[in-house]
């Protein structure tokens, strides 16, 4: 295969703070999506002001990346009131595109913002190319494919229409069609789709079985459900190992879900993607999963990996039953904040505890690694210490290779 012939797809990250947004774009994210204040689906993922997203613009450019702001959230009578501002505001800042799924909301956007490119949320669950074709018509540019879209239907979107196509390919699936679900407002009264998502589906469940009304026996054995027969819990999408299928099928845009989750989680999984389509685009006929790419997305906190609804409806073994089969054994210690060639010191800001003997790793963007033993190290007051018990301590330390500003560390729990 000629490798001029096909596109290389952007490696879309999320951020739901600032510091995740720089995080993400420094491990190599062409693009990242964030929330502001209003009109999004993740209420508690630490939203952006518009000033921060005015600094986000900024430190994207420097790396020519882009940022995406989602509101995306099912408008209620109200909701709409302002909304042509914020798109003007998001418009004037620099934002990149915004993903909406609420035809009053891409009405508002696209009348009173002119100029600012809008994606189609996949909560408006696209999944045939006639509808990517409604809303090219309406003057969309991109669509955001509905999580349940397989790979067959991936192709036959791609042959009939030539709208970008951006697709989930890492991270939390709903139980729900795309995240239409009330069940979070029937549980907890917080509205999923209006952004307060408790993720009731999430939560453990007792089974009983009522053969007569107002009759119920629970079919726990011991206190605990043997073998577990229900859950709604749905794992997690990887496709990591199916990188090919995705660029020859023509998907755009590499989605990476999670804006709640950890600087450590972004940092790793948008290493991990970069390089494989970094390594993909430079020799697809050659290319080959390596192993060490799949070990570095499970030193990350995470459910159990599938492929979602790329190769088959989910079965059962999609679900999480009892205890996890595959459990995440590396755990976030610290991140580097600055290095001395000269005496090969490195001042570390410590994220979890760790001690003198521990055996850690240091990894950066570019997929660099290596590892070592922790000899010694230093409190900011230049007093020796044997452990870095305190959040966030600064604290130094000699390290056996060269490091950089940003580079993070980890070990085994």
């Amino acid at each position: 295969m000629d490798k001029t012939t096909l596109k290389r797809p952007e490696v879309l990250a999320p951020a739901g703070t600032l510091e995740k947004l720089k995080t993400a774009i420094h491990y190599g994210a062409d693009a990242v999506y964030i929330g502001g204040d209003a009109y999004g689906l993740r209420s508690r993922a630490g939203n952006f002001s518009f000033e921060e997203m005015a600094e986000g613009v900024a430190f994207a450019k420097e790396y020519d990346a882009k940022v995406y702001v989602a509101a995306n959230m099912v408008t209620h009578e109200g909701d709409e009131v302002g909304a042509g501002e914020f798109f003007r505001t998001l418009r004037d800042i620099g934002i990149n595109a915004v993903i909406v799924s609420d035809p009053a909301l891409i009405e508002i956007c696209a009348t009173e913002a002119p100029g600012l490119p809008i994606h189609l949320s996949t909560q408006a669950s696209a999944t045939n190319y006639e509808t990517l074709e409604f809303w090219k018509n309406e003057g969309l540019e991109r669509v955001v494919l509905a999580r349940e879209v397989s790979m067959a239907e991936v192709a036959a979107i791609r042959e009939n229409t030539d709208i970008e196509i951006e697709a989930f390919i890492h991270g939390a699936m709903c139980i729900s069609y795309s995240g239409r679900c009330t069940l979070s407002n029937h549980m907890s009264k917080r509205d999923a789709n209006r952004g307060g998502c408790s993720q009731s589906c999430r939560w453990k469940y007792d089974l009983f079985d009522m053969p007569y009304a107002g009759e119920h026996r629970s079919l726990l054995t011991n206190g605990e459900i043997e073998d577990e027969p229900f859950s709604m819990s749905a794992v997690d999408m990887s496709m990591i190992e199916h990188i090919p299928d995705l660029i020859k099928n023509g998907v755009d845009s590499f989605k990476i879900e999670g804006r709640m989750k950890s600087i450590h989680y972004v940092s790793t999984v948008a290493n991990v993607y970069k390089k494989a389509v970094d390594t993909y685009m430079e020799d697809p006929e050659n290319y080959v999963c390596k192993q060490e790419w799949v070990d570095e997305l499970w030193k990350v906190a995470q459910r159990e990996l599938a492929t979602g609804f790329y190769y088959q409806t989910p079965t059962e073994e999609e679900q999480l039953f009892g205890e996890r089969r595959k459990i995440p054994v590396y755990k976030f210690i610290g991140e580097v904040m600055s290095y001395d060639e000269e005496t090969g010191l490195a001042t570390i800001r410590q994220r979890n505890h760790f001690k003198i003997g521990d055996e850690i790793e240091f990894y950066g963007p570019g997929f660099n690694h290596f590892y070592q033993s922790v000899e010694e190290m230093w409190n900011e007051e230049g007093e020796a210490i044997d452990r870095a018990p305190n959040p966030m301590m600064l604290l130094t330390m000699p390290v056996e290779q060269p490091v950089k500003t940003g580079d993070m560390i980890r070990k085994k729990k």
